[in-house]
């Protein structure tokens, strides 16, 4: 019979192999960058590329281009493991995030987790590779959890690229909530009328310098930042409707309810000092990360074994305002992690220079790497099995309470 090491080791083998389709699916979604639920052409690919290595795929799972991948479990027995794939890209700088990398490295730990599980000879388990599309402002997950798509899931995983000094196996993300505020006034001539106008395009700058001037009295670790999207229409035509839109974060969701409140207050007086109407709208909520701390140890000595260096605990702690993401949401439905591992860059994401470093050769090695940890690690869950699985269990319990009560 197989160990454990013995499955680990011919889960990097089998990656490795695999490492030229791997860099095709990539580049393929990297030259085809596509936005939130419309990405239709990375779902055609991911999913022809996992049917051809063997895994029973459902196209359109959930949501149009959603996909499911299964293989084993059909004993009903062991537990199920789930690795995750984004593939969605940013308007104007496309994989400006490496969400090609994120797809490319599930993918790959699915092949790896796959082969140990033909290879055990005995059944133990259940591997599920789930397409997730949207995470940049669509909470996808949000949309498939609603659905039930990690209902028989035991644990959930996923790895994103970063620049070059930010391998962690459990960096924090902070929960966001998307506020749309729309200011109604009334039109008048500007030049010829002014006075028989009321400007919602004064209470839009009122409400936006309140919220600048609120950050004096916010924690460090909260985030506020928003855009004015409409603006008015002319100007000479005093504006009769407005909207701003802007993103709160903190560190728990517990903690976005005291700055949901604070800017709400900064809106209404806006509204009232420049005579205008207010509505507003909460939407989009994606919950802090609770990266559980057994599975972030385990991937983090799979790592070392590859030699990897992680920052240290300091270092994370610099970066405790981190971005935000739907996989949080995941975290308070299964324990989960979201590793980060270093490109061959110093340019942060979100940015040009670092699309072109996702679709890079130089981005091919750590995402590989980080395909063989997040096997590796699933390969520890399912061969340690349900009594393990207890710790794992009981700890998720654990954070979930002291999330919910911060």
């Amino acid at each position: 019979m197989a160990t454990r090491e013995s499955l680990k080791t011919i889960a990097s083998e089998v990656i490795d192999k695999a490492s030229t389709d791997l860099n095709e699916l990539s580049q393929e979604i990297w030259k085809n960058p596509e936005l939130n639920f419309n990405e239709h052409h990375a779902h055609k690919v991911l999913t022809d590329f996992l049917e051809k290595y063997g895994f029973d795929v459902e196209r359109h799972y959930l949501l149009d281009t959603a996909f499911r991948a299964t293989y084993g479990g059909s004993s009903g027995g062991g537990l199920n493991v789930c690795v995750i794939c984004e593939y969605d890209a940013l308007p104007d700088i496309g994989h400006a995030c490496g969400h090609n990398l994120i797809a490319e490295c599930g993918a790959g730990a699915g092949l790896g987790i796959k082969a140990a599980l033909e290879l055990a000879g005995k059944p133990m388990g259940k591997l599920t590779i789930l397409g997730t599309p949207a995470e940049e402002g669509g909470g996808g997950k949000v949309k498939m959890i609603e659905k039930g798509a990690f209902k028989d899931i035991d644990v959930a995983m996923m790895c994103h690229p970063a620049d070059r000094i930010c391998n962690a196996a459990s960096l924090h993300f902070l929960a966001i909530i998307h506020l749309d505020v729309t200011f109604y006034g009334k039109a008048a001539h500007a030049s010829y009328a002014p006075w028989e106008g009321i400007n919602a395009l004064d209470a839009a700058i009122m409400f936006y310098q309140n919220m600048s001037v609120m950050r004096q009295q916010l924690k460090p670790t909260w985030r506020v930042h928003g855009v004015i999207t409409n603006g008015g229409a002319k100007p000479n035509i005093i504006p009769e409707k407005t909207e701003v839109c802007f993103y709160l974060r903190t560190p728990t969701s517990m903690e976005l309810e005291d700055l949901k409140t604070k800017t709400i207050t900064c809106a209404e007086g806006a509204a009232k000092s420049t005579g205008c109407k207010l509505e507003y709208k909460f939407e989009s909520l994606m919950l802090n990360l609770i990266n559980n701390k057994t599975l972030a140890e385990l991937f983090a000595e799979n790592a070392k074994t590859f030699g990897v260096k992680f920052m240290s605990k300091k270092e994370e702690e610099k970066l405790a305002a981190n971005g935000s993401t739907d996989m949080g949401n995941v975290t308070y439905e299964v324990p989960g992690i979201h590793p980060f591992f270093g490109l061959q860059t110093d340019i942060a994401c979100h940015t040009r220079e670092f699309t072109d470093a996702t679709g890079s050769m130089e981005a091919q090695e750590p995402t590989l790497t980080n395909a063989k940890c997040l096997a590796m690690t699933a390969i520890d869950v399912l061969c340690r099995g349900e009594e393990f699985m207890k710790q794992i269990r009981q700890e998720f319990k654990e954070d979930l309470k002291m999330n919910k009560s911060c």
